[in-house]
């Protein structure tokens, strides 16, 4: 019988921060729930791929080349593709992610966060 899904029992299930872990998939896009916390995102773009943000506890700061954008609980935004940008969390921070599934962690640039592949936590 379909159930719908907890978030904080998902997110109950892991530790790991910059760690991204798949929890739903539709129409190519996936839902990853993730932790953040230190200044560890390096500057990246995602070249044809949107990316949405939505915080759930915490304040993400959301570097862009022209400024910063504050996302706090209950907010969402949008980083359109090919946007350069970097995220920092201000202390523990627990968020949504939205995006293609395809979409490369931290686009073509490497760091000690990139994540070549993704957690599935539920089928």
């Amino acid at each position: 019988m379909p159930i719908a899904t907890n978030l904080e029992a998902q997110f109950a299930r892991f530790n790991d921060t910059w760690s991204p872990k798949i929890v739903g998939e539709l129409n190519g896009q996936q839902v990853k729930l993730v932790k953040l916390e230190g200044d560890k995102c390096p500057w990246h773009a995602h070249e044809t791929q949107d990316e949405m943000f939505l915080i759930l506890e915490g304040t993400l700061e959301i570097h862009l080349r022209d400024g910063v954008v504050l996302v706090g609980p209950g907010e969402f935004y949008i980083v359109p593709a090919a946007v350069e940008h970097r995220v920092v969390p201000r202390g523990d921070v627990k968020g949504i992610l939205f995006e293609p599934a395809d979409t490369a962690h931290t686009g073509k640039v490497r760091s000690g966060i990139t994540r070549e592949s993704y957690d599935r936590l539920i089928d």
